[in-house]
């Protein structure tokens, strides 16, 4: 399977993105999966969009991008967290 580039974006890319960064980090781990994190600005996300395979983000996104998008408020808010992780690991492993 090869390497996954994910972006990781909130709205200022530091605190949200942080924990859901670090939530992304350990399921990977957990699944023995080889991804490449990169926390950005929802901003930023054009920057990347020839490089990456999955975004995440807890930021309203109305653009649509050549790779797939996951919601992660769950991440903070805790409702629907198991399915977002569970959207996420289903990315991760294809």
């Amino acid at each position: 399977m090869a390497k996954k580039q994910v972006l990781v974006a909130c709205g200022a890319g530091i605190a949200t993105s942080t924990v859901v960064n670090s939530a992304i980090e350990e399921m990977a781990k957990e699944n023995k999966i080889d991804v490449n994190l990169i926390q950005i600005k929802i901003a930023e996300v054009n920057s990347y969009v020839d490089t990456a395979d999955l975004l995440v983000t807890t930021a309203m996104v109305k653009t649509s991008y050549p790779f797939p998008v996951i919601n992660a408020r769950s991440f903070l808010t805790g409702i629907g967290l198991e399915e977002t992780k569970e959207q996420i690991l289903n990315e991760l492993k294809k």
